[in-house]
C-alpha cells in the first residue's frame, strides 16, 4: 500500500477517506474492483479510516471529483454501494 499525505475531509457529518490505489474516475475504480484488484481505504488525518464496516470514500485524492459508499473488511474494500 502506498503512503500518501492526503487530508481527510468532514462533510455533513461524514468522514471521507481515500483509496489506494487512487483512481481518477469512479468507472475505473469499479472496473478494477470487478477485475479483482485489491483496493484499500486510508486516512492520514486525525480521523482514522474504518478497518471493518461501511465507509465513505472520495477520489481522486487531489481533486475529489467522485464519491462512493463502500464496505471494508480489514481495511480492504469488499463491496461498493454507490
Amino acid at each position: 500500500m502506498q503512503d500518501s499525505s492526503i487530508v481527510v475531509e468532514k462533510r455533513e457529518g461524514v468522514i471521507m477517506v481515500h483509496i489506494d490505489p487512487d483512481f481518477k474516475t469512479k468507472k475505473a475504480f469499479k472496473d478494477a474492483f470487478k477485475a479483482g484488484r485489491e483496493i484499500y481505504t486510508y486516512s492520514s488525518g486525525i480521523y482514522p479510516s474504518r478497518k471493518d464496516g461501511r465507509d465513505a470514500v472520495e477520489a481522486p485524492a487531489a481533486y475529489h471529483k467522485w464519491y462512493a459508499s463502500v464496505e471494508v473488511k480489514n481495511g480492504k474494500i469488499v463491496k461498493i454501494y454507490g
